[in-house]
């Protein structure tokens, strides 16, 4: 009731669309009436008692030679071979996973072997004609009820692994939700999906970009990184509100969160402001939100300053479902000549956060797993761990009681909680310890410490006020280059746009750029857009890109551009969230591997010398530096036994 109340707060009375459910038992009108099938396996149950049937699907088990269960998307049903009725079943076995077409009538099992937890185990279809449609030949890497498959067989066989019930679960979910999504912007609320080309001329800043040759010489299209050139084209063009679920494109191998290629709902619209863009998505989400998750989550969703989610959790994208918020102990260790090595350096800070019973669950070993990963990712920052007693009092320490009761007292930390201290310089100190703090959540969690709630399953965040730009530092040379915080074209809020003409004020300047996060992950990203040609000018200028890279861009701002603004939700991240996977490539049908390499069709793969001549391309670099990706597929196909 609360996702129907949801849905009719956002669809007005003369649009709203009646959605019919899925109705169990066998269905005389339907599409599955057709020569082959005339039903679904999971949909068979107690109505279809008498009737007879046409079921295909894949052979999931056998038993006592009277007994096989057939499978397709919906479920499973069994299949009893009675021997008074004559039918035969194949002369050669028949193996697992074989496609099988089955005729026969629905009866009743026998009490004594009904199911309650299935939908079809209170029946079962007494076969009249059996067919091999497809027989398997040899065996198979793995069959679908196999649940210790590593990832590697499953992307070289993926074929297989979308036999599985989660894969299938996940590919659907998915669908269904790209499809609310599209009912909510085109039928309720009048966006047009407009398609936006691949092939496009490369893009200054950013991501690397995929290069794809061309037959004039010299010259390379990019696959796009994102709709968002052409989408602001369209708002100059009065298209006014436009959406697509679009493939973009971008070179960054070895990160297991990111595919060289990815989906996501791209929007943009005129004459709008952040707090509409946002009041949109938290309809969008409530709209498409799936009924098997519960009811959607409330709105409005919390907002939360970039600087506050710096200080207080170490990152821009903060899991707010459990707390381990940052105190800042700077001033308190200065006083008390705490870590004064460090200190002396104005710039340093030191920041905590208490770990409810971590005295107990984040010994040493966990304690110098975190050292070592920290060292690695931010040199320079030192962490230290102190942990308090089952007495309340800070063990092995040769602080002073007035100091320890002084530090108990500034963290809040009682008795078997661990105290995380960071001292490092800056933004390097905070991200270090937010990293940390996901670390011993994880840890605790694993102890059996209820540290994410079970009543905050899903967490949505809007993080906005980001600064518009980001400065990085020659060490050599002490010079200053700036670079867009999200990019080139958000526009500056419009207290802070005078700020654009103080170069040494740069840094204060916020942007009108909001990102949306669910549990610690960003699944949306989006800002309003710089709509005059003249002040994007000065921001490439500041930024040092070359303005003709953007010509036509900057051209079109300047024939009467309306003040626009959008956002794109990544749609891979937010299935995988909603489905429960660890990893995105569970949701994507045909995902690569962190290197970028597609396992079961060996890709990339090297290409003839004509083909490379034709397009005027030579391969100059040693070719053993070029085999290093081919070794990854060679060693996946050596596991599997390829």
């Amino acid at each position: 009731m609360a996702l129907l109340r949801a849905f009719t707060s956002i669809v007005p009375n003369s649009a709203r669309i009646i959605t019919p459910e899925i109705t169990f038992g066998c269905r005389r009108s339907s599409t599955y009436t057709e020569n082959l099938r005339s039903e679904l396996c999971g949909r068979i149950g107690a109505t279809c008692v008498g009737n007879e049937v046409s079921l295909c699907g894949w052979l999931h088990k056998k038993r006592l030679d009277k007994f096989w269960v057939l499978r397709d998307w919906t479920g499973t049903v069994q299949v009893f071979f009675d021997d008074a009725s004559g039918v035969k079943l194949p002369a050669e076995a028949v193996p697992h996973e074989s496609v099988i077409r089955v005729r026969g009538v629905v009866r009743p099992r026998p009490l004594d072997q009904q199911r309650s937890d299935s939908h079809t185990g209170v029946v079962e279809v007494h076969a009249t004609n059996v067919e091999v449609l497809n027989a398997v030949k040899g065996s198979l890497p793995f069959s679908p009820l196999d649940r210790k498959v590593s990832e590697p067989v499953r992307l070289f066989h993926r074929y297989l692994d979308f036999r599985t019930t989660s894969m299938q679960a996940n590919l659907r979910l998915r669908s269904t939700l790209m499809m609310k999504m599209r009912q909510f912007l085109h039928d309720h609320n009048e966006f047009v999906d407009v398609e936006t080309p691949y092939l496009f001329r490369r893009t200054p800043g950013g991501a690397r970009e995929f290069l794809v040759p061309s037959q004039q010489y010299g010259k390379f299209y990019s696959l796009t990184q994102s709709p968002q050139q052409f989408k602001q084209l369209l708002m100059v063009g009065g298209i006014d509100r436009y959406f697509q679920i679009a493939r973009c494109f971008r070179d960054e191998t070895n990160n297991p969160e990111k595919q060289p290629e990815f989906t996501q709902l791209d929007m943009e619209m005129s004459f709008i402001d952040m707090d509409s863009i946002m009041r949109l998505i938290e309809n969008l989400v409530a709209f498409s939100w799936p009924v098997q998750l519960g009811d959607p989550p409330a709105q409005p969703f919390p907002r939360m300053t970039y600087q506050d989610a710096m200080n207080f959790y170490g990152t821009d994208k903060p899991d707010t479902r459990f707390e381990l918020k940052f105190r800042d102990l700077t001033a308190f260790s200065r006083t008390n000549g705490l870590f004064s090595a460090l200190l002396e350096d104005p710039a340093t800070t030191a920041r905590a956060f208490v770990a409810p019973q971590g005295g107990q669950f984040c010994r040493s070993k966990f304690q110098k797993l975190m050292q070592v990963l920290i060292q690695q990712e931010h040199p320079g920052v030192a962490l230290a761990f102190i942990r308090v007693d089952e007495s309340g009092k800070i063990a092995a320490t040769k602080l002073t009681a007035e100091v320890q009761a002084g530090l108990l007292e500034a963290t809040g930390a009682s008795a078997n909680d661990l105290v995380v201290i960071c001292v490092g310089k800056g933004e390097a100190c905070l991200k270090a310890l937010g990293r940390v703090r996901l670390e011993t959540a994880d840890q605790l969690q694993a102890n059996g410490q209820e540290v994410r709630a079970k009543d905050k399953k899903f967490e949505f965040l809007w993080v906005v006020d980001f600064p518009l730009f980001e400065a990085t530092t020659d060490p050599t040379t002490g010079t200053t280059t700036w670079s867009s915080a999200h990019h080139p074209f958000t526009a500056p809020m419009p207290e802070d746009a005078a700020l654009l003409n103080q170069p040494d004020r740069l840094s204060e300047i916020r942007g009108q750029h909001y990102d949306l996060v669910l549990n610690g992950s960003e699944v949306g990203g989006g800002s309003i857009r710089v709509h005059s040609g003249e002040m994007q000018r000065h921001i490439l200028s500041l930024l040092k890109i070359d303005p003709t890279e953007l010509n036509h861009l900057l051209t079109a701002l300047d024939s009467g551009c309306p003040p626009h603004g959008g956002i794109a939700l990544g749609l891979d991240r937010l299935v995988s969230i909603y489905a429960g996977t660890t990893s995105i490539r569970d949701v994507i049908a045909f995902p690569k591997t962190t290197s970028g390499n597609d396992l079961m069709g060996s890709a990339p793969c090297r290409v003839p010398k004509d083909q490379l001549d034709f397009y005027n391309i030579a391969c100059t670099r040693n070719p053993s530096a070029v085999d290093a990706r081919d070794d990854v597929i060679v060693e996946a196909k050596r596991s599997v036994g390829v």
